[in-house]
Formats: C-alpha cells, structure tokens, sequence
C-alpha cells in the first residue's frame, strides 16, 4: 500500500473533477485517466473453477473444507489487490490536488441494473471512502456534487443539456455550438465547474450551479 505522511499535505494550485465510469476507472477534468483494472473479471474464471471444485465435494467432508478455503484465499487476494490499487491511486489524486470533486453516485441502485458484476468489481465506494478519508487527514477537500446533475448531458463549452444519450455513446457533437466532445472528459470538466459552484454556494457567495 503507498500512503503519505500522516500531517497536512502543503497547499498546491490544482482542482480536479473526476467522471467514474466502467470501461475506464476514472476521467479526470485535466485530461488524464486511471485505467479500470478489473480485478474480479480477470480472476474470474479461476474462482469460477474453485466454486464448481467446491460444489463437487461432499457435505462434511475434509476435502470440502480444504476446497471452500482455497476459495476465500482466491477471493481474498482479489479483494486485497484491489484494495492496494485503490489506495495508490486514491492517494496519487489527494497528494496532487488541493480539491477534488465526485458524482454522489447511488451504488446501491446502478447495482440493481445488468451491469451490477462490473460496477461491484469497479469498487467505486471504496475508491471515494478513501478520497474523503485522506482529504480529511491531509488537509485536502472532497466535494460530492448532487447526483442528479446532468454532467453526462450538458456541454462543456456553451453550457446546452443535449440529452441523454446511451452508454454506448463516447463521442459525441453538440447541437447548439458544434463542439466535439469525449464522453467522459466532457462529464468530468462539468463535474469541477459544479462542484466548484455549489461549494462556493455553501460558503454564501452569489454563484450559481451551471445550467
């Protein structure tokens, strides 16, 4: 696990948003990414092999117990190397920025959908738990922007709600402006101009959230 010393981070001139999403982990409003490593996709064929291993030995038997511990080791170690990667990379944005904004995305029901396996194994709540964990001990700021704004829909450039559009839309072209946009950075450069202006809301100032 990396991390970084337990006292306040010293202050940086950097803010970021940052769009989740499946086919890649993170967009960041800056233009970078974190690629999705899926962990459980990648081990799934050896648990689905240790699971049939299980289901094939008797009840009570030593050979049972001896199969239903390989399993937990092999889910064990998917969960423990998942959980290292979302501590680098959680603490590779926290030491870089002195604010970092997220979609308060509702897990709970995105994981009632087909996608549910992929958006388990993304581990998109962990990811955020640890943001605000070290925000909170580095001196850092993680902002949740409400769920229902429409980072996904609204242009970037002249500010126009186009629509929803499906998942299988990356690409897309404003109506109003003519500007061409990638998905997910689009989202993200939204979800920092939102973020931006609801905390600045919060702190009593006359900004509005972006239409």
């Amino acid at each position: 696990m990396v991390d970084v010393p337990g006292a306040p981070l010293p202050e940086v001139d950097s803010e970021v948003g940052l769009d989740l999403g499946l086919t890649t982990f993170a967009v960041m409003s800056n233009g970078r990414t974190i690629e999705s490593p899926r962990f459980f996709r990648r081990a799934e064929r050896r648990l689905r092999k240790r699971q049939q291993a299980l289901s094939r030995k008797a009840d009570g038997s030593r050979n049972r117990a001896k199969a239903r511990l390989r399993l937990a080791r092999a889910h064990a170690r998917v969960r423990d190397t998942r959980n290292d990667w979302a501590q680098k990379h959680s603490t590779a944005v926290i030491r870089e920025n002195q604010a970092v904004y997220v979609e308060d995305l509702c897990v709970a029901g995105l994981a009632r959908t087909n996608l549910a396996k992929s958006i388990y194994d993304a581990g998109w709540s962990a990811f955020v738990r640890m943001l605000e964990m070290k925000a909170q001990r580095y001196g850092r700021t993680l902002h949740k922007i409400n769920r229902y704004y429409p980072s996904s829909q609204r242009c970037f450039a002249c500010g126009k709600i186009d629509g929803p559009k499906p998942l299988s839309i990356r690409e897309w072209q404003c109506a109003s402006c003519g500007v061409a946009h990638d998905r997910d950075l689009n989202a993200a450069r939204n979800i920092l101009a939102a973020g931006r202006a609801e905390r600045l809301n919060a702190c009593g100032e006359a900004v509005s959230l972006p239409a």
